[in-house]
C-alpha cells in the first residue's frame, strides 16, 4: 500500500502526541545511578527528523541528559565501520537474551557470548574492539567522532555523571572479567569498561538523537549535513539490533504495539528508526519497572499509532511539503 504523507501531517501528529504524553504519569529516575535520580521528572521533549533535514521538535529537546544505553547504537556502528557487520556478528553476536540489559547470567545462557552489542556485555565488547587497540584517548576519540558524525553536532562529557557511573558500575566490572575469562574480549578489559562507562555519560539532546536516527533511517547519510557516516548495507544490520533488543525483555511488546525499532537508555531517552521515512526522539527521565522511559514510550508510539505507520506493514511511504 502506498502512504502519501505531507510535512504538515507530521507536524500535527507529533504535536499531538507530545500532548497526549504529557498528561502520562508514572515511573521513576533511575536511582541505582545518583546523578540521573536527582534530574528533573518533569522534563519531556519529543523530536521528529525527516530524510531532508527537516525537523519537528516540542518541549525539552535542547536539555543535554546522560545518553546511557543509546550509546550502544553508534557504538555498534562503529564497530561494524572498522571491522565488517559480519565481524561484530561473529566476535558479538545478535541474538535478543530476553533478560535485562545487565545480565551476567545471559553470557552463560549463550555459551559465553555477548549475544548482541545492544546490551552491557556485548557494548562493553564492542568498545573492546574499537581501533586503534590499546590507546584509550585514541578509541575515545574515534567514539566522540563517531557520535558527532551521526548527529550532525558534538555531545558533551557530563563528568558528574562519568564519576556517579564508575563509583557504582560494579555489576559491569564483573561484566568485563567474565568477557575476558571466555575471550569474548578484544582489548583491555578495564579500559573497555571504563570506554563503555563515559560514552553512556554523555550529554546528548532529544534534537541531536533524531539526527542520529534520521541518519541510520537514511542509509548512513546524515540530512543535516549531507555526509556520508557509513556505509548504507550497515543500515538494515543496526536496525535489525534495535528491533530485536531495543527494549530488553519488553522489546516484543514494544515492536508490536508501536510498529518501529527503537532502543532505550536509563537517562530517558528513546531512538526510533523507520527505515526511509525519519528518525525519532524522546525524552523523560522516570522509567519503567524495565527501565524504559514512560512518557517518551508513550509519544513515540502514539505518533505511530496517528499515522498508522509500522515496520511490518509493508507500505511504501512518501513524504511531499
Amino acid at each position: 500500500m502506498d502512504i502519501k504523507l505531507t510535512k504538515a501531517q507530521i507536524k500535527e501528529a507529533a504535536q499531538q502526541a507530545f500532548d497526549y504524553a504529557s498528561t502520562v504519569t508514572g515511573g521513576e529516575n533511575a536511582h541505582y545511578i545518583p546523578y540521573l535520580a536527582n534530574i528533573d521528572s518533569n522534563l519531556f521533549g519529543l523530536s521528529v527528523m525527516l530524510p531532508d533535514g527537516t525537523a519537528f521538535n516540542f518541549g525539552d529537546t535542547t536539555y543535554k541528559f546522560g545518553i546511557e544505553s543509546v550509546s550502544k547504537v553508534p557504538t555498534a556502528i562503529l564497530a561494524m565501520i572498522q571491522d565488517s557487520p559480519q565481524g561484530v556478528l561473529e566476535k558479538i553476536g545478535a541474538d535478543a537474551t530476553g533478560l535485562p540489559f545487565n545480565s551476567i547470567f545471559a553470557i552463560l545462557l549463550e555459551n559465553h557470548s555477548p549475544s548482541t552489542p545492544l546490551v552491557n556485555a556485548g557494548a562493553i565488547s564492542a568498545c573492546s574492539m574499537i581501533n586503534p587497540k590499546g590507546n584509550s584517548e585514541a578509541k575515545w576519540k574515534a567514539i566522540v567522532d563517531n557520535i558527532t558524525d551521526l548527529c550532525g553536532s558534538a555531545p558533551v562529557l557530563i563528568d558528574e555523571l562519568y564519576r556517579s557511573e564508575s563509583e557504582t558500575n560494579f555489576n559491569n566490572r564483573a561484566i568485563a572479567w567474565l568477557l575476558k575469562n571466555y575471550e569474548r574480549i578484544y582489548d583491555d578489559p578495564s579500559m573497555s569498561l571504563d570506554l563503555y562507562t563515559r560514552q553512556c555519560s554523555l550529554g546528548i539532546t532529544c534534537e541531536q538523537l533524531s539526527v542520529m536516527a534520521a541518519t541510520i533511517a537514511s542509509h548512513g547519510v546524515n540530512p543535516l549535513t549531507g555526509k556520508r557516516v557509513f556505509d548504507q548495507a550497515i543500515s538494515p544490520k543496526i536496525t535489525t539490533l534495535i528491533a530485536t533488543v531495543g527494549f530488553y525483555q519488553s522489546t516484543g511488546n514494544w515492536l508490536y504495539t508501536s510498529g518501529i525499532p527503537a532502543k532505550s537508555g536509563v537517562g530517558g531517552g528513546v531512538l526510533g528508526v523507520l527505515p526511509g521515512v525519519f528518525g525519532i526522539a524522546a525524552f523523560a527521565p522516570p522509567l519503567d519497572e524495565a527501565g524504559n522511559s514512560v512518557k517518551a514510550q508513550a509519544a513515540v508510539k502514539k505518533f505511530m499509532n496517528i499515522l498508522g505507520l509500522g515496520l511490518m506493514n509493508g507500505d511504501f511511504v512518501t513524504i511531499a511539503d
